[in-house]
């Protein structure tokens, strides 16, 4: 399978970079290269590439609104947004994975691990490294209430998939869920998706987000509030 990849960086030397480094393998191409979010939207939408690798911080247009652009195109559903940062405790990285965005990166990543990454990615699966995210979520989530219509956004869940939920956002993998619980990995995976089409989040990390802003679990904590 040939992953097609969208870069969008304002720097030149840094697309460079990584389109050197993912040329060194016969299963990713690069497809198009943005300078900012706007030609960045344009270009997806032109080439509908697999993943883009998205800085947030570009001028005119930044990767924060460009990802919320491409998450919110239904043409666009299958593309994959990976953010790019130079560190983790990023505001902007909590609201790229509210906007829909399927994880992110640190600049200085290995080239292993960006090819790694983005064939991850590719392959359906949201949270590259679900413990930094959820770290980055809780940094974040400590700073806000809870939404005040939290109850409400829940309700349509049962109870089985609050707490898979709960362990979602925790980091727990399909796997760990399913020990946790006593239930196959397949069941495991049944609950999540169930639970990202009944809150209409796009994918784990936005079921991650949900979980701290709703209030089913607190910053600190891994489980499900009283």
């Amino acid at each position: 399978m040939t992953v097609r990849v969208v870069l969008a960086d304002d720097q030149t030397v840094v697309r460079a970079g990584f389109r050197a480094l993912l040329e060194l393998s016969d299963d990713l191409v690069v497809v198009a290269e943005a300078e900012d979010g706007g030609r960045a939207v344009e270009a997806v939408r032109l080439t509908r590439p697999d993943v883009v690798l998205m800085d947030i911080r570009m001028p005119r247009v930044d990767g924060l609104e460009a990802t919320r652009r491409i998450a919110a195109d239904p043409a666009l559903d299958a593309v994959r947004v990976l953010v790019l940062t130079t560190f983790e405790a990023d505001e902007y990285v909590f609201e790229s994975l509210r906007a829909g965005a399927a994880g992110f990166l640190l600049k200085d990543v290995e080239p292993d691990g960006l090819r790694a990454a983005i064939r991850t990615v590719a392959a359906g699966q949201s949270l590259l490294d679900p413990a930094v995210t959820r770290r980055v979520v809780e940094e974040f989530a400590r700073l806000r209430a809870p939404l005040a219509e939290g109850a409400r956004r829940l309700a349509p869940l049962t109870g089985r998939e609050r707490e898979v939920m709960a362990l979602v956002a925790a980091g727990l993998s399909n796997e760990e869920i399913g020990g946790r619980l006593l239930m196959s990995p397949l069941t495991a995976k049944t609950h999540v998706s169930r639970a990202m089409t009944k809150l209409g989040a796009r994918d784990r990390a936005q079921l991650v987000v949900l979980a701290y802003e709703t209030g089913l679990v607190r910053a600190g904590g891994t489980g499900p509030l009283p």
